[in-house]
């Protein structure tokens, strides 16, 4: 149980992870920067997958989805600067063990995964070593939003105007229309300068 994939996008993160796991004796059988994610961890069939879930080639947590549906028995750690209080449940929604911010050591990965090897679940709003990033009012507003609209939230951090996020989701431009407006009204910004100010101030990007 100590085979390991890391997938990010950074190489000098992969570096460190590596480093610090190799350490502590796991041996890492491969790196990916995100592409082709699905097949590295398909080929190398890991005990242990270190991902971010911020890689442009595709959704970090659709790739930890697909994953399990697959029937990958393992570990998942998520290592990301993402907003903890955002993508943390998503995180444990979608199958993953823990959730690691970049902020924090990365002696944490090794905790988590002991966690993880000891039936129990690494995220922040189980550790008090974790401080929360949002706030609470925040953090329920966006408890409300479907997986659809969290999916359409997703696109519009990474910048992609509606065409695009019709395309990648496979649905008409109105319909992204239809999710934006009800993610703005469960978020509780009435314009898009104060989804903006949402975003800046729940840190999320």
């Amino acid at each position: 149980m100590n085979r390991v994939v890391i997938i990010d996008e950074h190489p000098l993160v992969r570096m460190a992870v590596r480093t610090l796991l190799e350490k502590a004796h796991y041996q890492v059988i491969a790196e990916n920067n995100g592409e082709d994610a699905y097949n590295t961890i398909d080929n190398y069939y890991p005990d242990i997958i270190i991902i971010d879930i911020a890689i442009h080639s595709q959704s970090g947590l659709s790739l930890i989805k697909r994953v399990r549906n697959m029937g990958f028995p393992g570990i998942i750690i998520v290592v990301t600067a993402k907003s903890a209080d955002l993508y943390a449940p998503r995180s444990a929604q979608a199958g993953a063990n823990g959730y690691i911010s970049k902020k924090r050591p990365f002696h944490d990965i090794l905790l988590a995964i002991t966690a993880a090897q000891n039936g129990y679940g690494f995220f922040p709003y189980q550790s008090h070593a974790i401080e929360r990033v949002a706030p609470t009012a925040d953090a329920e507003k966006l408890e409300r939003l479907s997986a659809r609209e969290f999916q359409v939230l997703q696109h519009i951090l990474s910048g992609n105007d509606n065409g695009k996020i019709a395309a990648s989701m496979h649905v008409s431009t109105k319909t992204v229309s239809t999710y934006k407006s009800r993610l703005m009204d469960k978020l509780e910004c009435p314009t898009p300068l104060a989804l903006f100010e949402f975003m800046r101030r729940n840190q999320l990007e």
